[in-house]
């Protein structure tokens, strides 16, 4: 029927309804989806929405990207200025545009437009040459703007787009750059100027007279005073407000993490988890200890603050002086890799704990050793003879660490790091080798933090319901969606018992050498770890309460090392005023459902052993497999004589007497510097003359260096010469002579100090001392 009535139309009319049809699908589908294809800035702000930093849009203009609303004073003086009719008309104003048709006819020019707020908003997304065509387009789209949006996204639309003069676009970006502060906070004064600007916004201009502009602004004032929208104080108080006199600089707080924003997520408002006020304490703090660091050729520092119960970074600063551009001071030190130093033994020492290879105290040997030519020193470069592994992990002590790694194994080792979040091992474990506990291996202080941080949330996560969780993104992420759902893990990571012991070991740290804790004010009760990488390059130091993490590094950006870079004298200290800037908070409660008690001999700090005296047993909690770990193997039972001026043996004790005693002692090599620090240490007695012939296979004497199977590297002297090589032994009995082979060759004897000067060529050797009793011991070695 409609095919048939359409055929007996005229043809005239059938172009008609064919034209008519075309005008309706274009007027329907004018409208573009996306509005502005303007490049937008880039916005930081805290978590309270007060701007933290911005960058500067592809265009060079300062346009923010759209709010979601505009301060209600803006909008009163744009509407009372631009369109009074606003809130009644459908896009276009038809007496408004007869008026502007008649005065242009008048002037014999265009003098004035008669756009409405929506046509002005249509010609701002356009931005095509003024004409009566683009006029009649610009009607035609802001009906169809107005069926679209609402008068308020309008509104939002024109005063995020408005020209404001120069390089400055939109209200937002107006009102930081002339007032210096959000649009929030606009005076009836200052939303008068931002109304009447886009009208002539060349009249912002600083260098010129703007009489034009204060005159407009004044005339809108009397407007709304003489509508009742002001009362007379605020009129007369908006009069005496004079125009900005120069551009504001927008804010420049924590500005690497809006850097960060810019190269990421370029041309948007991003909300963070950063607390403004807190990040401005933290940079007063950083800029305090920039200074004087400084002093001594160390000029970059970064920190950073985490809020453990949500998971939100506070406080990122990723360099110290980023105004300055100097000394590499834009350089985001948060996300660079640098040398690690100690920053990790923690996670070695936990690692162990929850395996049972290791207990909390247990003794470890902290003697020179040399594996393949790796001979690492301690920081002090002396050595203990043996320490305890809690011990040893708060003085930092390079010996026992590795050879608990080499216990452990370095693969096993590199498998928990990549688990814990370590994003800079990018080479297989052999690579690292025995180093990687000692700064072998690059991180960064965002991985380092996440991997402190997962280790508190265990302990925390467990003692709030007996639970393990894994957390979803667990980035520390600033964001306006923070990371932390979080979900039942089945495999986690850290055991809640062997993580609150290695905190407890790390609330002992101390450097009495480098950072006296007595004298700092106000320290909290913390679990911090230092790190200092070879060559004094990078300083670390972490800290960890139930609800805060603190994490710095100072050092430079160049990599260059400076004598006094470490990282108890200079992180460290950091580290402890950024705390005492933060409240207060307590202690992690003991996981009880992940510990069990256990009888361990106190000197050893192994499990009970059939010799240990009851007098050296203390109940310490451990976890679950530590209950497996090693039984005490330095106590064993020793015959003395009735005076124990000598070991005796039945058959041999003859008048002297006999009585059995438990003993604790170390080998040879452990001891000989075991006993310089513990005067309390006792040898071993001596036999007595009539037993002493049946016991020359008594363990009196070790080799200090080298370490067994070690491969020597023999450098030349300065004068081209070849070098030598310092053997050295100990003995039960120091005054004991000692003779020295080198295989077949007889090298000599020592007394007192065991110690013998070798050259030897490329090869493999067996060195072979003995003593005056008769007691030998046999080394091999190689030389490259």
């Amino acid at each position: 029927m409609m095919r048939r009535w359409f055929h007996a139309l005229s043809r005239w009319k059938k172009i008609f309804l064919v034209l008519l049809a075309f005008l309706l699908v274009w007027y329907l589908f004018s409208l573009p989806r996306t509005l502005f294809n303007s490049p937008y800035s880039t916005l930081v702000s805290d978590r309270n929405g007060e701007l933290l930093g911005a960058r500067i849009a592809a265009d060079g203009q300062w346009r923010f990207p759209p709010a979601d609303s505009i301060p209600e004073k803006y909008k009163i003086c744009l509407v009372q200025f631009e369109d009074r009719h606003f809130r009644y008309h459908p896009g276009v104003n038809p007496l408004s545009l007869g008026r502007a048709m008649a005065q242009n006819i008048k002037a014999g020019r265009i003098v004035s437009g008669g756009s409405t707020i929506t046509m002005q908003t249509v010609r701002l997304m356009r931005r095509n040459k003024r004409t009566y065509f683009e006029k009649f387009i610009e009607v035609i789209l802001a009906t169809r703007l107005e069926l679209s949006r609402s008068k308020n996204d309008i509104l939002v639309l024109y005063a995020s787009h408005a020209p404001m003069g120069g390089n400055v676009v939109g209200i937002d970006a107006a009102s930081w750059r002339y007032f210096g502060h959000s649009a929030g906070s606009l005076s009836w004064a200052e939303a008068a100027v931002l109304a009447v600007l886009p009208n002539s916004p060349s009249m912002m201009h600083f260098g010129r007279d703007r009489d034009g502009l204060l005159k407009k602004r004044d005339r809108l004032l009397r407007q709304l005073y003489d509508n009742n929208i002001i009362d007379q104080t605020d009129y007369e108080l908006a009069l005496l407000e004079p125009l900005p006199n120069h551009p504001h600089p927008l804010p420049q707080i924590a500005p690497h993490l809006v850097t960060q924003a810019y190269l990421q997520r370029p041309g948007n408002h991003i909300q963070s988890t950063i607390d403004k006020h807190l990040q401005v304490r933290t940079e007063e703090v950083l800029n305090h200890w920039n200074k004087e660091f400084s002093q001594n050729g160390i000029f970059n520092l970064a920190a950073l603050i985490v809020n453990l119960e949500t998971n939100e970074v506070l406080s990122y600063n990723g360099n110290a002086g980023f105004g300055t551009n100097a000394y590499g001071s834009q350089v985001d030190i948060i996300r660079s890799p640098r040398s690690t130093g100690s920053i990790l033994k923690p996670f070695l020492y936990c690692a162990m704990l929850q395996e049972g290879v290791l207990l909390p105290s247990e003794l470890l040997p902290d003697v020179p050793i040399n594996i393949n030519g790796f001979a690492p020193k301690n920081f002090s470069l002396g050595y203990d003879g043996a320490v305890h592994a809690d011990e040893a992990l708060a003085r930092s002590l390079n010996v026992p660490s590795v050879v608990s790694l080499r216990k452990y194994g370095v693969p096993k080792f590199y498998d928990f790091l990549k688990k814990a979040g370590m994003t800079t091992l990018n080479r297989p474990a052999d690579h690292y080798g025995l180093s990687l506990i000692l700064g072998g291996t690059e991180g960064t202080l965002w991985d380092i933090a996440n991997a402190y941080a997962r280790m508190a949330h265990t302990v925390m996560d467990y003692n709030r319901d007996g639970k393990y969780y894994a957390w979803e993104s667990f980035n520390l992420v600033c964001d306006e969606h923070p990371s932390g759902e979080r979900r039942p893990d089945e495999s986690p990571l850290f055991n809640a018992g062997a993580a609150w012991l290695t905190l407890q070991a790390l609330t002992n740290v101390n450097r009495p050498e480098e950072l006296n804790r007595d004298f700092v004010p106000s320290v909290r009760r913390v679990a911090w770890k230092t790190g200092t990488s070879y060559g004094f390059r990078d300083a670390w130091a972490v800290g960890v309460t139930p609800k805060y993490l603190v994490a710095v590094w100072t050092g430079n950006a160049s990599g260059e090392g400076r004598p006094g870079l470490t990282g108890a004298r200079t992180s460290a200290e950091v580290m402890f005023d950024l705390f005492n800037i933060l409240p207060a908070t307590g202690w992690f409660g003991t996981p009880y459902g992940e510990l069990v008690e256990a009888a361990i001999c106190r000197e050893s700090g192994q499990l009970k052993g059939l010799y240990c005296p009851e007098t050296s047993i203390d109940t310490l909690l451990v976890p679950a497999r530590g209950l497996q770990g090693s039984v005490c193997s330095y106590h064993s039972w020793v015959h003395l004589s009735d005076d124990g001026q000598y070991r005796v043996y039945e058959q041999c004790a003859g008048d002297r007497g006999i009585r059995t005693v438990s003993w604790f002692r170390l080998p040879p090599s452990w001891e000989w510097y075991y006993k310089q620090r513990h005067p309390g240490y006792r040898s071993l007695p001596p036999y007595s003359p009539e037993c002493a012939s049946g016991n020359l296979s008594d363990a009196v004497m070790q080799f200090i260096y080298p370490y067994p199977g070690a491969i020597l590297r023999i450098t030349k002297q300065m004068d081209g010469s070849r070098g030598k090589a310092v053997f050295e032994l100990a003995h039960r009995n120091p005054s004991t002579r000692v003779f020295w082979h080198l295989g077949a060759d007889y090298l000599g004897e020592t007394s007192n100090i065991h110690q013998m000067e070798l050259s030897p060529d490329p090869g493999e050797y067996i060195l072979t001392v003995v003593d005056e009793n008769g007691v030998s011991v046999s080394i091999r070695f190689t030389v490259e």
